[in-house]
């Protein structure tokens, strides 16, 4: 029996929208509105368990029910919290984490610390945070140019992305992949990649990794790959044909959709025919999940199962979670294009403030205690600044490194040196 169909209902945890619903954690429709007041989410729970049905002859696709889930867990209706103490401590000190430090990156970019383009996570910390807290070392995310918060999640130390973001050899990239492109082999952050959809064929190359590992080399792995990307990202062919690949292979990948409902200055709802992207799971035979992104405990939830599937064999899972960035695009943008009351409305809604709220009402943390980690917090994202600040610059020899799988020949001259060395390498470059 597949672990979908074998799935019980959640309550729904209500640290967000300040209501109740009896819904799957997993699959769930949620009603929320858009900014066009287009309907996105139906009332009704959908079911997670999986049929079969035959589209052409000899052909059976796998597609997720449309039943009620009628069954429910004790906790419905219950004022007993769904994490421990200690779940709650590390979701809040994660998201503080990510806000904090992006923050802080504004005002370092603003001061002329950075450089290019620098793009804010603020708003969708319950995404990260959901997931990536509940991978092992082993397991691999893959990004996009939103990824400092993402690398955050992951353990890369502030300090370590600080450094790269103000081009410093201290970087986790030595300075030079920049606010775009962060990436730790250590902590098997596979990168952030600067043009949308690039990223997901390389998360599916990490999967398939892990799977022939498995299956092929008897290798004890079971490591999971998620793979972070927009809404924009939903109608590129690489999201199709990766899709199609994983689902084909049974690859252990998790599919993440944070959709904050605007590509730079369009809006989802004018983008996409269908704006509900989890639906295009399903055709592909796997499941579709829509979740509510504001919420750090809804997501969590949906996290388990999805990351769970990929652990035990089962394939790929497909979610959308429903979220919003409370700045503009990057921190070049005015942001003028959106509509102040919608940005009012979800900024209500934060999500670190409704965690904090939800944690002290059922009685798992003091305020105290969050305060404490707010301090901590802001000491440790003054120490980045400070260690970047001071870290030395890149050396120039290494302006060729990481270009060339053997620069021999380009790259080092005749007497072993980096040709980059010499003050006139520059000179007369299209000869060279």
């Amino acid at each position: 029996m597949s672990a979908l169909s074998a799935l019980k209902t959640l309550p729904s945890h209500p640290i967000a929208g300040g209501h109740r619903r009896r819904s799957s954690p997993f699959l769930s429709s949620l009603t929320n509105t858009s900014p066009t007041g287009h309907q996105l989410r139906s009332s009704a729970a959908i079911s997670v368990s999986l049929s079969h049905s035959v589209i052409a002859p000899g052909r059976p696709v796998r597609a997720v029910s449309a039943n009620v889930v009628s069954e429910e867990k004790q906790l419905e209706g219950s004022a007993f919290p769904v994490i421990s103490r200690e779940e709650a401590l590390d979701l809040y000190e994660d998201m503080v984490l990510g806000r904090t430090f992006e923050d802080m990156c504004a005002q370092m970019y603003y001061r002329g610390k950075m450089f290019g383009f620098v793009h804010l996570y603020n708003g969708q910390e319950a995404v990260s945070t959901g997931f990536i807290r509940l991978l092992t070392k082993g397991d691999s995310v893959v990004s996009t140019y939103r990824d400092h918060v993402h690398a955050l999640s992951k353990g890369v130390p502030a300090g370590a992305v600080m450094a790269e973001l103000f081009g410093k050899a201290a970087g986790c990239c030595r300075g030079q992949g920049g606010s775009m492109h962060m990436f730790s082999r250590e902590h098997n952050l596979i990168g952030g990649f600067a043009f949308i959809g690039e990223g997901i064929p390389v998360a599916t190359g990490a999967a398939f990794s892990s799977k022939y590992r498995r299956e092929v080399l008897k290798e004890a792995c079971d490591d999971v790959t998620v793979a972070f990307f927009g809404d924009g990202t939903c109608n590129n062919g690489q999201f199709f044909e990766c899709l199609n690949m994983a689902a084909l292979w049974k690859l252990p990948i998790v599919f993440v959709v944070e959709n904050n409902l605007w590509a730079i200055g369009m809006s989802h709802i004018r983008a996409t025919s269908d704006p509900e992207i989890w639906k295009k799971g399903p055709p592909f035979g796997m499941p579709g999940v829509h979740v509510d992104g504001m919420d750090v405990l809804k997501v969590r939830e949906v996290a388990k199962e999805a990351v769970g599937r990929a652990r035990r064999g089962e394939g790929p899972t497909l979610v959308e979670c429903e979220t919003y960035r409370f700045r503009g695009h990057s921190l070049a943008d005015p942001d003028e294009l959106r509509n102040p009351a919608e940005k009012s409305r979800y900024t209500s809604r934060d999500p670190i403030t409704a965690l904090k709220k939800y944690a002290i009402e059922h009685g798992l943390v003091a305020e105290s205690e969050l305060k404490a980690i707010d301090k901590k917090i802001d000491n440790l994202v003054e120490e980045a600044v400070e260690f970047a600040d001071s870290s030395p610059p890149p050396p120039r020899s290494q302006l060729l490194e990481n270009v060339f799988a053997d620069p021999k020949g380009f790259g080092i001259g005749p007497d072993g040196k980096y040709r980059c060395e010499d003050p006139g390498f520059t000179q007369g470059t299209a000869q060279v």
